[in-house]
């Protein structure tokens, strides 16, 4: 779901900012009465837990990649604005140091995951969880279906934006200028796989982090309910074994190598004057082969900036599986310096208990 430089139209981009610019500015304003030292750790530990579950890529049908995002259980526990900014901040370190994601299209990408996934997940949550106490496992099955269905929205919101490039950006042949695929073969070639893989990975996801914090700490699954008083407060700072677990989680990302093939719409410029690219292209895409020659708007945004460790795979490093276990233990280090950036550009403020 990371769309990459060049797939979608300056004008596409230029309004996805627009539109994703306020919600930024809302949740940052109120995460901001947050950022104190208690709270960076917090924030710090699931937006890089975002980050390295995105690292794991699963094979979904017509031989392309997929992932989870965790953006169920950041807006559960965090609330929907702090979560808006945890997973942003996440795919900002993705898109500049690593590539995964575009400079031009950060906004849209944002959009998707971050804003509209943690808005359709909080809700979803408070919706279907109701009055229930923090240890009943209706508040698991919540979270399952509020991560299902947020990744699925975003998916298909981020189908939509590739599908209506070649209706809205072609040249006078017709040939589209950015991403090459319509909506009939862009919107299933995405829900596809995120409806039966994807999806269920963040519905597992979801689910089995709020059963193990409901044992763990129930406290933190009060932080976001109206009624909460004091619980972010006194949690805060208890955010050592997740580092633990997030460890773990680092060392085991070289797992996400083992799926083969690209995430559908993430090709490269080269990627069309390659046999072996293009035949999964085709297959990808519903037996409908991409243009012949990169579509001029895609080649041109596609070299706007050069990530200086693209693809995970650190130039110093000639094995693969490390570089990719060094660059996740990076992304999160370079998230909690943000993070601690930020707070310290806002000052310490004194921020109300929850």
């Amino acid at each position: 779901m990371h769309i990459p430089d060049g797939y979608l139209s300056p004008a596409t981009c230029a309004a996805a900012y627009a539109i994703t610019a306020p919600f930024w500015y809302v949740a940052f304003k109120r995460v901001e009465r947050l950022l104190h030292t208690r709270m960076v750790p917090l924030l710090a530990v699931f937006s890089a837990f975002s980050f390295v579950i995105m690292m794991f890529n699963l094979p979904l049908p017509g031989g392309t990649t997929g992932h989870a995002v965790g953006v169920a259980v950041a807006a559960i526990v965090l609330g929907p604005s702090a979560s808006m900014v945890a997973i942003s901040i996440a795919l900002l370190i993705q898109a500049v140091f690593f590539g995964d994601g575009g400079i031009t299209t950060y906004a849209a990408n944002c959009f998707n995951m971050a804003v509209v996934g943690s808005l359709v997940a909080y809700w979803s949550y408070v919706l279907i969880a109701g009055q229930a106490a923090l240890e009943s496992p209706r508040r698991v099955v919540a979270a399952a279906i509020a991560g299902y269905l947020a990744l699925n929205v975003a998916a298909l919101l981020t189908a939509i934006e590739f599908g209506v490039q070649p209706l809205l950006f072609h040249d006078v042949a017709g040939t589209p200028l950015y991403a090459p695929y319509p909506l009939s073969i862009a919107i299933p070639a995405m829900m596809i796989g995120h409806l039966s893989i994807a999806g269920v990975a963040e519905l597992a996801i979801s689910g089995g982090l709020i059963a193990y914090l409901q044992r763990s700490n129930p406290e933190l699954l009060a932080c976001s309910m109206p009624s909460a008083a004091a619980a972010r407060a006194k949690v805060a700072n208890s955010t050592r074994r997740f580092w633990y677990g997030l460890a773990g989680l680092m060392l085991a990302s070289p797992l996400g190598l083992l799926a083969a093939g690209t995430a559908w719409g993430e090709w490269g410029v080269d990627d069309f004057s390659s046999a072996e690219a293009r035949h999964e292209m085709l297959q990808a895409s519903g037996g409908i082969a991409p243009p012949e020659v990169v579509p001029s708007g895609l080649e041109r945004l596609a070299s706007v900036w050069s990530a200086p460790i693209p693809d995970y795979a650190p130039a110093f490093l000639h094995d693969l599986y490390v570089g990719y276990v060094v660059s996740a233990v990076m992304g999160a280090g370079l998230i909690v310096l943000l993070l601690l950036l930020i707070s310290t550009l806002v000052g310490r403020k004194q921020s109300p208990e929850c």
